[in-house]
């Protein structure tokens, strides 16, 4: 008798369980498109916090959320909260926007794939790339809101089909022009700010480059933010060594040697003294 009752609590318990999760392909589906409410300036620091908020979400088919979501209508929903629209369906958003590169990825780009179980071309699901291969996506086998790896998932990697990007860049602050001479400090020359200089633009193709350093876990943000600041673009590239997880922080890629070699002394000056030249191929 106890064995029975056993039994029927775990089934019950079960069925409570799956009653919770709402059907990820429901029988007739609600098709219709339900703009999402601008809530958010387009930044990436708004993007952010929507994407830690719904991880986990469940997943269902032709769903744009707040609640439940499928591939493309998480990322329609994602850009429409900032204001920003985009198509609702993967292959009409993976035809807008401004094509970028699988290495030229960014944080917000957006990732698309033929997920087919015989890949033909076909765009069949989108994520949002989030950085050093991680991208956020609703899942059609996890059925949630999910983080995965293109470094680690050869599945995803190779079913890549196009990157786009959305997302705007944010506009410099132009410096007013129209201050009264008798109204401005008078600047001294020892004041005056010191101008790094720039070296040739860095190249999308390349096997020359100025290390910065080598780093356990992940270079400083601060550092990160350095690079940037001073024009330049950096990569990290992440290997294990002796079971850490090494970064080597790298500015390029330039085509020719002698163009890493012009920008080194700077890097030594104003970034890391002791940076380097380094050859990857």
């Amino acid at each position: 008798m106890k064995q029975h009752l056993s039994h029927f609590v775990v089934v019950l318990l079960l069925l409570l369980l799956a009653g919770c999760k709402p059907d990820p392909h429901p029988a007739n589906p609600d098709y219709t498109v339900k703009k999402p409410t601008v809530k958010y300036q387009p930044s990436k620091e708004n993007l952010d916090k929507m994407v830690k908020e719904l991880q986990g979400r469940p997943y269902v088919w032709a769903e744009e959320g707040p609640d439940h979501f499928d591939c493309s209508g998480f990322t329609y929903y994602l850009y429409g909260s900032m204001g920003i629209e985009i198509p609702r369906v993967a292959r009409e958003q993976a035809k807008n926007g401004n094509e970028i590169k699988l290495h030229e990825l960014a944080y917000g780009d957006l990732i698309f794939f033929d997920t087919e179980e015989t890949p033909k071309g076909k765009i069949t699901h989108v994520g949002l790339y989030l950085g050093n291969g991680w991208f956020t996506h609703a899942s059609t086998t996890k059925y949630e809101i999910v983080y995965s790896n293109l470094n680690t998932s050869p599945y995803y990697k190779k079913r890549v089909r196009i990157c786009k990007r959305y997302l705007p860049e944010p506009q410099e602050r132009i410096a007013r022009n129209d201050v009264k001479p008798w109204k401005a400090k008078k600047v001294r020359k020892e004041d005056t700010p010191r101008i790094m200089p720039r070296a040739k633009e860095a190249s999308v193709v390349g096997n020359y480059y100025v290390q910065v350093g080598s780093f356990e876990g992940k270079p400083k943000a601060s550092l990160l933010a350095k690079i940037t600041r001073a024009g330049y673009h950096y990569k990290v590239i992440q290997f294990p060594h002796k079971e850490k997880q090494i970064s080597k922080l790298l500015i390029g890629p330039y085509r020719q040697r002698a163009d890493a070699v012009a920008l080194l002394e700077t890097v030594r000056t104003h970034i890391q003294k002791d940076a380097f030249i380094a050859e990857i191929r």
